[in-house]
Parts: C-alpha cells; structure tokens; sequence
C-alpha cells in the first residue's frame, strides 16, 4: 500500500526555499516511504505564466482568479487523498495558506507532522511553538512539530508504521 504525503508549505515562492524543498525536505520525507503529493507540481506551470502574461489590469486579474481557483482546488483534492501532510512552520508567523491547508487536513482527521527549524520566537504565548490555533490542529489529530531534519525524519519513520497498520 502507497502512503501519500502532501506537503504544506511557502518554499515554492523563492529560489532558496525551492533548494532546500527540493534538496533536503522531499529527500527526506520518501525517505521515510511516502509518495509526494507535491502543491507546487499540481497546476500546470503554463496556466501561472498565462496570468504572469496577460496584460495587467482586469483580464490579468480575472485570469489569476481562475488560475488561484484551479490551484485551491488542486491542492484540496491532494490533501483529500493524503495520507499525512507535512507543514512547514518556519517565519514570523506561519504561511496563511499552510495555516489554511493545516486546517483542512485536521478537520479531514488527516494526520498532520509540523516543521520548524526557524530559531525565532513566535508563538502566542510560553506554552506554544506557533500560533496556538495552528499548533492545536496539527495536534488535534495525533501530530507533532519536529525541530530539524533528522527529528522530522524520525516522525516521519514513526508515522509511516503507524498509517500502515492503521490505515485512515
């Protein structure tokens, strides 16, 4: 039986965050055993360049709500046939669209594996890694936030046996 893990995350918006998604993050998320259900490879690329080159103004617009409509719907379809999520916690604050997926997976009984490596303080209080909201999702359902590579890949390990002999 395949285990898909769709990955929540912001590293697709720039070349760095792209690196260590593609570098370190997917390596070690299949290394666990899980199949990718990867958010930034699910729209065709050529539908975001058609929005990037219609000319600005209102058909620009009106093409990038078409195409957000075709990604949004992408992704939920994905988290729906996800096994687990991985959500990446790093920044100030969590990514309001991994915030909103973390939401949809938990309210799915999706089991959910948190990542932050990001040193800075952010939760709303001493008791808390994130946003206490966020964090109470990712628990809800029977998950945790790793602090580095080697602790998700661990979690990951532990998830992968578990979701095999107690499947959703």
């Amino acid at each position: 039986m395949q285990l898909n893990a769709y990955i929540a995350s912001p590293f697709g918006f720039s070349e760095a965050g792209r690196y260590f998604y593609y570098e370190r993050l997917l390596p070690t998320i299949r290394g666990a055993g899980f199949l990718i259900l990867d958010p930034w490879t699910l729209t065709d690329q050529s539908l975001m360049q058609s929005a990037i080159d219609t000319p600005e103004g209102l058909a620009q617009r009106e093409r990038w709500r078409q195409v957000n409509t075709l990604i949004g719907s992408n992704n939920d379809s994905a988290i729906r046939k996800s096994s687990l999520v991985v959500a990446i916690l790093d920044g100030t604050d969590v990514d309001s669209g991994t915030a909103a997926e973390i939401g949809n997976a938990a309210g799915q009984g999706k089991l959910i594996i948190g990542y932050r490596n990001d040193f800075r303080l952010t939760g709303d209080n001493i008791g808390s890694t994130v946003n206490m909201q966020v964090e109470y999702y990712i628990q809800k359902n029977g998950g945790s936030i790793a602090r580095d590579l080697d602790s998700l890949g661990e979690k990951l390990h532990l998830a992968y046996a578990q979701l095999r002999e107690n499947p959703t």
